[in-house]
């Protein structure tokens, strides 16, 4: 069994199209030795949507349908979504046909041959010179704190049972998906594609919502700000204390421009650089405090004899 969770958010005009494209890989396609389901989560849309869920939910009974009340956002809708699936392998894929459907016969491949996480990373993008710059840039960034990462990044994969149990393990509302999909170490296969150009409707991935991903990770799935914060006053505070030696020195000379600016400049130096190496330990220390709330396996067992 094979569940596909795809999120919905003002996708009208996409849905059936999408399970008409999953449907003729079951129905006499590649994968008609497997049984399959498709869970369509509804983010809270304001179209047509829900609808359009219906009508497809009528003509097929493997289709199954969640409504929020609301708009929760795609790492909500994914979770719901994995939470209700009782596929053996899951696989999580958008509404906007921008992620090819028959690419998921080689997923499902390479979930049989032994792969736990097979991950369809973006390799290149059909889409505006300006979209394309800004996701290199990104990625960019965040490769530099984790190398696994592909460089297009990801949001289409599937995921083993066990690897869906371990994701679902994990605590936290603002999580970054990328990370915790990987983070396991599980024996995981990548496989490039092109993302498609979006041909029906717009998408609500305004630049808000990259932001907070943006951030998301860098707060929840790096310790990079909080290890620069460190490094920054360690290094404030020694080269504050090497310069108050030399202010003393030129204090003993009369070298100082004034009467009282040596003590000044030394208190300045010495409290400011000691004041951002004390910020760096408390974000270490809050650090922890989230690594604790998110309550992740301290360890998965590969094979054990």
């Amino acid at each position: 069994m094979v569940s596909y969770v795809i999120p919905v958010y003002h996708n009208e005009g996409s849905i059936k199209r999408t399970w008409e494209t999953i449907v003729a890989l079951y129905r006499g396609g590649p994968l008609a030795a497997h049984g399959y389901e498709i869970i369509f989560v509804n983010d809270g849309s304001r179209d047509g949507s829900q609808a359009e869920i219906e009508e497809v939910a009528r003509l097929d009974p493997n289709v199954r349908r969640i409504r929020f009340s609301r708009n929760f956002g795609q790492l909500a809708a994914i979770v719901a979504g994995y939470r209700y699936a009782s596929g053996d392998a899951i696989i999580n894929m958008s509404a906007d046909l921008q992620d090819p459907a028959e690419l998921t016969v080689d997923m499902v491949n390479k979930w049989l041959a032994g792969s736990e996480v097979v991950v369809a990373f973006r390799e290149d993008r059909e889409d505006s010179f300006g979209a394309k710059f800004f996701s290199r840039l990104a990625y960019g960034a965040l490769r530099a704190s984790n190398p696994d990462i592909p460089a297009g990044g990801f949001d289409f994969v599937l995921m083993s049972r066990r690897a869906l149990e371990l994701f679902l393990s994990y605590r936290g509302r603002n999580r970054f998906y990328q990370g915790d999909v990987i983070w396991a170490g599980l024996t995981t296969t990548y496989l490039p594609y092109v993302r498609r150009k979006r041909e029906v409707g717009k998408s609500q991935y305004n630049f808000s919502k990259k932001m907070k991903l943006f951030y998301d990770f860098l707060l929840d799935g790096s310790y990079l700000p909080i290890r620069i914060m460190s490094m920054c006053g360690a290094i404030f505070a020694l080269l504050g204390v090497a310069y108050a030696a030399v202010i003393v020195i030129a204090w003993t000379m009369n070298a100082t421009p004034f009467a009282g600016w040596a003590p000044i400049m030394i208190a300045l130096l010495v409290i400011g650089g000691i004041l951002m190496f004390m910020l760096g330990i408390i974000g270490e220390y809050l650090w922890r405090i989230l690594d604790e709330i998110k309550d992740k396996p301290l360890y998965v067992i590969d094979e054990q004899r």
